[in-house]
């Protein structure tokens, strides 16, 4: 997938102006946000089962290289076969080897993620593999060419109406109104890709080191007839998503459809385990998992490490105000909203990727709803110091930085300043009290007004006596 992370600036302001894309994104505050807040009071102790999860994915991170090296031996003794990807390119050619070992001529994909991170769709269609998307979402993305906008809901930037036209044009049917009919006619047009997929391919949104599991989440049903439907099935995930325990699943399990879309449970939950055995008449003859690094280890190895609990349910996303005005697809590449400000430029390289942790107004919305507790906040200040130090940072931006720095160690100073600024910006506000143009930074101004402040600093107030309780005019 092209990264189009340093384009940034630009795909926001034309995402803001786009009226369809902009009645489509108030779906996102509607119907996520109100649905976590109910499944979470509904569950009772939702803290404590954050707490729990958090601990999970703690205890998996500390001892990674174990945990995966028990995944393979538990999987490998029920018949599967695991392979080991340093990045994308070595992940795509894995597929493909196996793709030409069996001859496959045709995929039937369930939604992941790390196949959009690898491209493996274009991998597979540039060695004249049929690949057919079999989420409902993610194949609407794929007739109209275009990456998902959401990691839970991919299609969540388009309506109806055009969902209608697209079918109509591609699938030559008589265009259809009601969702209903629509998602009838895209059965009838997958149905029969499902039963004569050579391959199935499937992310997995957990592995098991107890049993040599695989794990993925649907409400589609879809997911399900990838991996037993076809002769050979190849799960691709990050390292990161191992897990140690069954137990510990039952966990997560709680958590992840409450915090992505306010479900108790999924309507499909897989536990994957090994290849078809003797007398049975569903499941892979061969089945393979690719457990992919691309930049994990590093990341495991950093002060960000904390962003590798992850588990991907979009929770920040849906309650980031940036993500709520611009939509996915602005930030350029696989992962959007909040976790994509920070995931984005640990993968793809924090110089490809410089506006993205100030893609956020750090209102901990974000941390607040995070089931697993990973402090994202924190992360994006993390980035934007490394762009300080890196130099990566506009030369005039570090030199304010650096005069700020030196001012604000000098207090009287900073006292003199903070005077003056006040009582500038008192002279910008207009009758109501309102800053329309906010002088020497107007673009802060450009799409909202800025209140004035107070006539008088903190300080100024400080040193008159006002302090809570004091009475008018008294001295400390």
């Amino acid at each position: 997938m092209e990264v189009a992370s340093p384009r940034f600036k630009a795909r926001a302001a034309h995402k803001l102006a786009d009226p369809a894309l902009q009645k489509a994104l108030t779906r996102v505050k509607i119907k996520f946000v109100p649905a976590r807040a109910q499944a979470a009071a509904d569950f009772g102790d939702f803290e404590a089962l954050r707490e729990a999860g958090r601990a999970i994915r703690d205890r998996a991170l500390a001892d990674l290289d174990l945990w995966l090296e028990r995944f393979e031996r538990e999987a490998t003794a029920r018949g599967a076969v695991v392979h080991w990807a340093r990045d994308a390119a070595e992940a795509n050619a894995i597929v493909l080897a196996i793709a030409r070992e069996n001859g496959v001529r045709k995929a039937a994909k369930s939604k992941s993620m790390v196949s959009e991170e690898c491209a493996l769709n274009d991998a597979l269609e540039g060695a004249g593999i049929e690949v057919i998307e079999t989420d409902l979402g993610e194949y609407i993305l794929q007739l109209n060419h275009e990456p998902p906008s959401h990691i839970v809901a991919p299609v969540i930037h388009k309506n109806k109406e055009e969902i209608a036209d697209l079918f109509e044009e591609k699938h030559h049917r008589p265009r259809q109104t009601g969702i209903a009919e629509l998602c009838r006619e895209a059965r009838e047009i997958l149905r029969p890709h499902f039963l004569s997929a050579d391959m199935g391919i499937s992310g997995a949104n957990f592995v098991v080191a107890e049993t040599g599991s695989t794990v993925i989440l649907t409400n589609e049903g879809n997911g399900r007839l990838v991996t037993t439907l076809p002769r050979i099935h190849v799960a691709i995930t990050g390292i990161e998503k191992v897990v140690p325990t069954l137990e510990d699943l039952s966990v997560l399990l709680r958590l992840l459809p409450r915090s992505a879309t306010g479900q108790t449970i999924t309507n499909y939950v897989s536990v994957n385990t090994g290849t078809r055995g003797e007398g049975e008449s569903d499941g892979p003859q061969q089945f393979h998992i690719i457990l992919l690094d691309n930049g994990r280890t590093r990341v495991l190895h950093s002060e960000l490490r904390e962003m590798l609990a992850c588990i991907r349910c979009g929770a920040c996303m849906n309650h980031c105000p940036v993500y709520q005005a611009v939509g996915g697809h602005a930030y350029g590449w696989v992962y959007p909203g909040p976790m994509g400000a920070i995931l984005t430029p640990l993968y793809v390289g924090l110089e490809n990727a410089l506006d993205l942790p100030h893609a956020a107004t750090l209102c901990g919305q974000c941390s607040a709803v995070c089931p697993v507790k990973i402090p994202l906040p924190d992360l994006m200040r993390k980035l934007r110091e490394q762009q300080v130090e890196r130099r990566l940072r506009p030369a005039a931006e570090r030199r304010g930085l650096k005069l700020w720095a030196w001012v604000a160690r000098h207090p009287r100073l900073y006292a003199l300043g903070t005077r003056l600024a006040v009582r500038y910006l008192r002279w910008l506000a207009d009758e109501t009290g309102r800053i329309r143009v906010l002088g020497l930074a107007p673009e802060w101004t450009s799409g909202r007004d800025f209140p004035a402040p107070e006539p008088r600093t903190f300080r100024e107030r400080w040193q008159a006596g006002e302090r809570p309780g004091a009475q008018p005019g008294a001295r400390p």
